[in-house]
């Protein structure tokens, strides 16, 4: 079953170059038809996330409630093998209820997709569910009352890698005061998960050359991920 599996990823690939040699840029894609244990286990997790998220509900627990337009939970693949985790939401993000959908959110689209991946494919999140005001640095207090929503996360999707987008995710995830251009471009082992801590999008926005850097984190987030067998490269 798995050759087979190779033969047709193989097959389809070949396929592909063929079109975008002629010029295709888009194609139809139908909706996959699962086997019923692929389905079960889909709707399993999804419903565990469901679960997190219902559980949050119209949360109450620091003072952020009271300043935010939207809780942003998160977005993403329920069985992504790689997450991407932030300090918090900034101001399109409030008032979307999504995650990295301004600029920096683009820039990370970009990013995934410079290792052959989508947004759909991976699982994005913040270690704040809500925006501080003026996008402040998160608070202790505010950390605390949050951070247990993305260990529930975590530990539902069980993501192979978890990048850590910054300074402030690298180093309060990491409870360390280490600098991120010390963090960065090493593993380190994070929840039953390998953490890469990275510079934030919004970091290359105005730095623009530090991208350097940042492809060769990915290249080497891509690159385990391919050794630890994710289905991603297969």
């Amino acid at each position: 079953m798995a050759d087979r599996q190779d033969d047709l990823r193989q097959e389809l690939a070949e396929q592909l170059k063929f079109y975008a040699g002629l010029g295709v840029t888009h194609l139809k894609i139908e909706e996959p038809v699962l086997s019923p244990g692929e389905s079960k286990v889909t709707e399993e997790v999804t419903s565990t996330l469901d679960t997190v998220r219902q559980d949050l509900g119209e949360c109450t627990r620091c003072q952020l409630h009271a300043t935010r337009k939207n809780i942003v939970f998160g977005t993403g693949s329920p069985k992504a093998d790689l997450m991407f985790v932030g300090e918090a939401p900034g101001a399109d993000e409030d008032e979307q209820g999504l995650p990295f959908v301004g600029a920096a959110g683009q820039l990370l689209t970009k990013i995934i997709a410079a290792i052959g991946l989508t947004r759909k494919q991976v699982y994005i999140a913040n270690i704040l569910k809500c925006r501080p005001p003026n996008n402040r640095d998160p608070k202790p207090q505010e950390v605390e009352a949050c951070e247990p929503v993305l260990f529930k996360q975590i530990e539902v999707i069980e993501p192979m890698i978890i990048v850590a987008l910054g300074k402030y995710a690298a180093q309060t995830l990491l409870r360390s005061d280490t600098p991120i251009s010390r963090l960065r471009g090493q593993f380190f082992e994070y929840r039953g998960s390998r953490l890469m801590p990275t510079f934030h999008p919004s970091y290359l926005l105005r730095n623009p050359s530090a991208k350097r850097e940042v492809w060769e984190d990915m290249k080497l987030v891509r690159s385990t991920l391919e050794e630890l067998g994710s289905a991603y490269y297969r």
